[in-house]
């Protein structure tokens, strides 16, 4: 075999075995959920795994409000467990955990997954989005399960917007109303005035004269010369 045919063979099984990766990569549970943030956090204790765990702000720099703790949570195991609390070691911030629905732990079910975060699912909320951490940073979260304990995980603080938008608190402040438009300055003339001034001025000096001003005849002065002149 010629060396430029061997070149060919060889290209052409590098490029099967890297579409064979992709498909693999994209097979299972893991591949529809890093696909849309692969970036984020993700980590695997005994039966738990975290995928793209975040901490989401107030869309705006220094606004006021409330923070959310988003992730995918997914057990393993042959066991329900329970997501018994969410911690952000070393701030002040304090994570009130919501089901779904009415009241209670969230649970995770044997080989099920829970989305923390989003409009109808289980929620992780900070009264105080100061207290969450600084948009940019990464803040550690601190997920405890009853059955696997403490899973800690590294996550960024992005801000509630484009996709995060969605899993973000649920309350975001309003950008205030702008200001109406400043009224012009000084006191526009009293209704009458031009009546007034026609009544004490230019009116009664033109009263009389004739009309069509400098003495000269009006139309209906000219007609009756002319009708006069005829007869």
């Amino acid at each position: 075999m010629s060396s430029s045919l061997r070149r060919g063979a060889l290209a052409a099984t590098a490029l099967l075995i890297s579409i064979a990766s992709l498909s693999a990569c994209a097979a299972g549970n893991d591949a529809q959920t890093l696909g849309v943030r692969p970036d984020n956090a993700e980590t695997s204790v005994g039966d738990i795994k975290i995928q793209n765990a975040t901490v989401i702000t107030q869309p705006q720099p220094g606004v006021q409000g409330q923070a959310a703790v988003s992730a995918t949570l997914f057990n393993d195991g042959t066991k329900e467990q329970t997501l018994d609390s969410v911690t952000l070691p070393g701030t002040k911030a304090t994570v009130k955990l919501s089901p779904a629905t009415g009241s209670g732990p969230i649970t995770l079910a044997p080989g099920g997954s829970v989305v923390l975060g989003g409009k109808g699912n289980p929620s992780g909320v900070v009264e105080n989005s100061a207290e969450a951490g600084r948009l940019g940073d990464v803040q550690r979260i601190l997920f405890r399960f009853s059955e696997t304990g403490d899973v800690p995980v590294d996550a960024f603080v992005v801000p509630a917007a484009d996709y995060y938008r969605d899993y973000g608190p649920s309350s975001v402040p309003q950008p205030p109303a702008s200001s109406p438009a400043a009224s012009p300055t000084g006191s526009a003339p009293a209704e009458g005035a031009h009546g007034n001034e026609g009544e004490d001025g230019e009116s009664g000096e033109h009263s009389d004269e004739p009309e069509g001003g400098d003495g000269e005849p009006t139309p209906s002065d000219s007609a009756s010369a002319s009708q006069n002149a005829g007869h």
